[in-house]
């Protein structure tokens, strides 16, 4: 969040002082501790130092994956990047023994292209690329006494370790009551399995309350968005993968159904904020004692007494009883998620934005792999023998989930010299190896807390990493580590900002607009049908506001470029603004066809004036149209 004194300031500079706030992911701290640290010290004491120092490598890329969730979808979360860097260390290892340095940097080039247009698809791909791309830059540019394929064990067996202990060690808090019985102990077992997916779906009902309380306020809109992450938090925790299609348990099955249950309470939510009016204080209050119960794993008990006064209401007060039945009986139902086909995929892949991004950063990958090289050969880094930090920075720098571009370069300059600086000095006074072994235990650590702001997080990981090459034989290399990373960050300067031939920039942003405004339509459509189906109508709506909310972290991002490339993306952000209120009139109008079957003036007006307000922006911006 900005404070009033960066929204004074150019948005691009504004982003580069921000930071994230929230409370201290202790969870996480602790896993970070136990994963670099005892796999370095396991290895000092079985003499293979090397593998040790590329698993430590391996959990640290890890832990930059291990994100709040349930343990289920942390296995594809941290695991499958996990695969693609192992891919690319062994690609790596073996290309940079028997490839020259041209070939190598064509053969670098293009994993770029690949890697750069599979991130286009979702945040877990975009990791896997990125993994993909430092795996190869590491085994081609940090040649290790051990054979390849042992290398790449242990790479794979330090994301492992890391993902094991996300999935053994419990929460903080968790199993504080007391344990009386075996129902107890039952209890207490399923709890810690499920904890991760009960605090998600709690979180929706708590987001519900809050928006209710802020119905009639300027916070609604906020409070809405709000909603939306919760709900995409819910389903993305549930939706995990399992062996099974559907859930297995009682349990799961249960809480499918306490989520299922929060969509009407939240399209009835969406309606009464609609109509910006206030509602009475005890509306929230049957919410938030459904949170509570999920969170207890607990019945439902007893709920405010209805107030049926308008059409919003009553379906807020149905909603509400529905939920209780479904927590009583707890049968499990669709998570009303629309899975992406593999064309949809292939189609994000080779769109324009999968282009633009592939492209980038196959130049940028390539160029820094190249200079690098000729800064190795051409002996400007005297005692020190690696090259990979070049190319493995530009990977960092180029990857737009981590905030703008130029926000990017300047966190990773400062963060670069303030760490090797810190290195530096602790180098010149810790023991070695115990010493520089506690400081990786120390930064692993540090490393969730830091990521709240990206030149915290390379600061670091950038003495994590010193750490590890040192404790691996290298002598201290700061002076290069920051002449490099400024060379890299020169490099995706020039790239990110290079015009394309095909398009004028913004490729993305246009296409996650184009992504939204199909889902609004295809929602409203559905609602103004006066279909039945309910099931297919949730999934819809939920369908809609996702990728509007992914359309406007893209257009946030944007907006907090350098003139230059924010100006591809001006308008985008009204369009979005006037697709979000498109799809809160069709909640609201849903709502209304439910409880009378017809619409009133008010709603056709309203659609009626957004669609045209939509036709006009789009035209603004030079945007294709998908609804005639």
């Amino acid at each position: 969040m900005f404070t009033d004194a960066a929204r004074r300031l150019p948005p691009w500079l504004a982003h580069t002082l921000s930071a994230q706030r929230g409370p201290v992911p202790w969870n996480a701290v602790v896993r970070g501790a136990l994963a670099g640290g005892p796999l370095l010290i396991a290895a000092l004491a079985a003499g293979r130092t090397s593998l040790g120092v590329v698993a430590a490598i391996a959990a640290m890329l890890a832990g930059m994956n291990d994100r709040p969730g349930s343990r289920r979808t942390s296995v594809g979360r941290i695991g499958v990047p996990a695969l693609a860097g192992a891919t690319g260390l062994l690609v790596g290892t073996y290309a940079g023994l028997h490839l020259g340095a041209v070939a190598l940097t064509l053969l670098l080039t293009g994993l770029g292209l690949v890697a750069g247009s599979v991130s286009a698809v979702g945040p877990v791909a975009s990791a896997t690329g990125t993994q993909l791309l430092v795996g190869s830059a590491v085994g081609a540019g940090m040649p290790l006494p051990d054979p390849g394929w042992q290398s790449v064990l242990a790479f794979l067996a330090g994301a492992g370790w890391l993902l094991l202990l996300r999935l053994v060690l419990p929460t903080p808090g968790f199993g504080r009551g007391e344990i009386r019985d075996l129902r107890d102990l039952r209890d207490l077992r399923i709890g810690f399995r499920y904890d991760g997916e009960r605090a998600a779906v709690a979180g929706v009902y708590e987001a519900v309350a809050a928006l209710l309380d802020a119905a009639g306020t300027e916070h609604a809109v906020a409070r809405r968005a709000a909603l939306t992450a919760a709900l995409d938090h819910a389903q993305d925790a549930l939706a995990g993968p399992r062996l099974r299609r559907r859930a297995s348990t009682a349990a799961e099955r249960r809480l499918h159904a306490q989520y299922a249950a929060a969509l009407p309470l939240g399209e009835a939510a969406t309606a009464l904020a609609w109509a910006e009016r206030a509602v009475p204080a005890r509306a929230a209050e049957g919410p938030r004692r459904l949170a509570a119960a999920v969170r207890g794993n607990a019945p439902a008990g007893p709920l405010p007494a209805p107030t049926r006064t308008d059409p919003a209401l009553r379906a807020l007060d149905d909603a509400l009883l529905h939920a209780a039945d479904a927590f009583d009986r707890g049968r499990g139902q669709d998570l009303h998620t629309r899975r992406r086909s593999v064309r949809s995929r292939v189609r994000a892949v080779l769109g324009a934005g999968g282009r633009e991004y592939g492209l980038r950063v196959g130049l940028c990958f390539g160029a820094s792999a190249a200079v690098a090289q000729a800064l190795h050969h051409g002996h400007w880094y005297g005692s020190h023998q690696h090259w990979y930090w070049m190319p493995a920075t530009a990977i960092f720098l180029v990857k737009p989930d981590l905030g703008p571009l130029v926000s990017r370069v300047l966190s990773r300059a400062a963060g670069t010299v303030l760490g090797a600086l810190l290195f530096a000095g602790f180098a010149a006074v810790l023991p070695r190896p115990e010493g520089l072994v506690a400081l990786v235990a120390v930064c692993g650590a540090l490393v969730p807390v830091a990521a709240r702001h990206f030149a915290a997080q390379t600061t670091v990981v950038t003495v994590l990493v010193l750490a590890l090459v040192m404790v691996g034989g290298e002598p201290q290399a700061s002076a290069g580590r920051i002449g490099e990373t400024l060379l890299a960050c020169g490099i995706v300067l020039v790239a990110g900002h290079l015009p394309l031939p095909w398009q004028r920039g913004g490729a993305g942003v246009r296409a996650g607009i184009e992504a939204a405004d199909a889902a609004a339509h295809a929602y409203l459509a559905h609602v103004l049908s006066e279909s039945d189906d309910r099931a297919t109508r949730w999934m819809l709506r939920r369908d809609a506001y996702r990728t509007l909310a992914e359309a406007r972290a893209a257009i946030a991002r944007a907006a907090a470029e350098l003139p230059a490339l924010a100006r591809h993306s001006a308008g985008t952000d009204e369009v979005a603004a006037v697709l979000e209120r498109l799809v809160d009139t069709t909640t609201a109008c849903a709502v209304h066809l439910d409880d009378s079957g017809r619409l009133t003036p008010r709603h056709t007006e309203q659609l009626a004036a957004l669609r045209d307000e939509l036709a006009e922006r789009r035209g603004r911006v030079g945007a294709r149209r998908t609804l005639a």
